[in-house]
């Protein structure tokens, strides 16, 4: 299963990383002071510059902003999901209802939040995958309705990640089909109209 990042060049790309920090600052070092200092010195700092690294892989800020650069020069990672979306769920006999949603995502995980006027839904697991080329998101989650005396229900959808033109203006585009243990289905459309994550879209 893919996921947003390839972790075996993720640790290859992190050991060259700290490696070659380690060697340009010894280098530095050596020249500002110009005296030989020993090896072992500069590179007892290693571990903090993988401490460092660390960080800005893991920090949501730091990470989006390394994604967005790596994208520009490889079309194929991941597609940045984070921001609001809405759309609407298909049921029935071509009933629908407006739905919105959070996504908040990172190199390591995602989380989406689904609302509708009727329930509020909560992510159990998130799976992002590339398969023959399409981005997707095997998505389960737990639903709970607004009337309190309707019980809690189970999820499950596949959505494909889409790239659509809309007045000229390209945009991602969330569409599967939903599966529950209640034994509905139907399916679920998403646009994301703004990379805010800390937009309120919840409606009660």
């Amino acid at each position: 299963m893919f996921r947003i990042i390839d972790f075996r060049k993720l640790l290859h790309y992190f050991a060259i990383a700290t490696t070659f920090i380690s060697i340009s600052i010894y280098e530095i070092a050596q020249s500002y002071w110009s005296k030989d200092i020993p090896l072992f010195k500069i590179l007892s700092i290693a571990p903090w510059i993988s401490v460092l690294i660390l960080f800005i892989l893991t920090s949501n800020f730091t990470s989006r902003m390394v994604w967005w650069v790596a994208r520009k020069f490889n079309k194929s990672l991941f597609p940045d999901l984070n921001g609001t979306w809405e759309g609407e769920i298909i049921f029935g006999e071509n009933k629908s209802i407006l739905a919105k949603a959070l996504i908040r995502q990172t190199i390591f995980q995602t989380w989406i939040d689904m609302h509708t006027e009727t329930s509020k839904s909560s992510t159990l697991e998130s799976t992002p995958s590339t398969e023959h080329g399409q981005p997707k998101i095997y998505y389960s989650y737990r639903s709970n309705p607004k009337n309190s005396d309707w019980p809690s229900y189970i999820g499950t959808t596949i959505f494909d990640v889409r790239r659509v033109i809309d007045n000229s203006n390209e945009e991602l585009e969330l569409s599967g089909q939903y599966f529950t243990d209640r034994g509905s289905k139907g399916r679920v459309r998403l646009r994301q109209v703004s990379k805010d994550i800390n937009h309120d879209v919840s409606f009660y």
